[in-house]
């Protein structure tokens, strides 16, 4: 039985149509929270807001967050539909290729880096105003964006630069009361780890359900005293 942790929160969740978002996205249905998620294939968003339509209300808006023109319409629709957000999560991201950096594609490096890193920012950004005192951002890393590992490049460095982000926005947030932390969900069963590691067996690791009870926490008002951290999604996996 759900406890509702979240009822009458608003979560926006960028990439949220496939993996780790949309597990997110499913945990926070159930615990009462109303949903947007935001991706550029509207094919797969409106698939998971179908899916997941009847855990709650959730809907969908294709969106580049790459693109400036493209967020800032993601926020005028945010503000449309509900006014005022309590809960962003920038899941959204790319792999790029696994390549030493001398032989990294440099027009890959900055897709990867607009995307993982950039975007995040504009995101970010847009929603600041929308959001609520009390209100959680909750930024997507990795443990290669907290120590680096060779061929990891553009996707090690993205990160590295999203968790820096993480910590100049929780030290500025703090005074409007906005809490900011990074979560590293560890190796999860997503089509982006399938890509890093294609010999690996994917049922050897957890699934986006079972990492999202930290994502509920940080969105709950359980972890108002918690900002500028660090969180590991592993060691929030329920086990019995």
């Amino acid at each position: 039985m759900s406890s509702m942790k979240l009822k009458g929160k608003k979560a926006l969740i960028t990439g949220g149509a496939k993996g780790i978002g949309r597990g997110v996205a499913e945990a926070y249905l159930k615990e009462g929270a109303s949903v947007l998620i935001c991706g550029r294939n509207e094919i797969n968003l409106k698939s998971a807001s179908n899916e997941l339509s009847g855990a709650g209300e959730i809907d969908y808006v294709v969106t580049d967050i790459a693109v400036r023109d493209e967020v800032r319409h993601l926020a005028a629709a945010v503000a449309e539909r509900w006014r005022a957000l309590d809960i962003l999560v920038n899941n959204a991201s790319i792999l790029g290729v696994r390549a030493p950096v001398a032989e990294y594609p440099e027009d890959v490096w900055d897709e990867v880096v607009q995307i993982n890193l950039n975007a995040q920012f504009y995101v970010t950004k847009a929603m600041i105003p929308l959001i609520l005192p009390g209100g959680s951002i909750i930024n997507v890393s990795s443990s290669v964006g907290r120590k680096g590992k060779r061929e990891w490049g553009a996707y090690a460095a993205s990160k590295f630069g999203l968790e820096g982000l993480t910590q100049v926005l929780a030290d500025e947030l703090s005074e409007i009361g906005i809490r900011v932390n990074s979560v590293n969900p560890g190796g999860t069963r997503t089509d982006m780890r399938a890509d890093a590691y294609p010999d690996e067996a994917p049922e050897t690791l957890p699934t986006p359900e079972d990492i999202s009870h930290v994502f509920v926490y940080l969105a709950s008002d359980e972890s108002a005293g918690d900002s500028g951290k660090e969180f590991n999604a592993r060691d929030w996996i329920k086990t019995g």
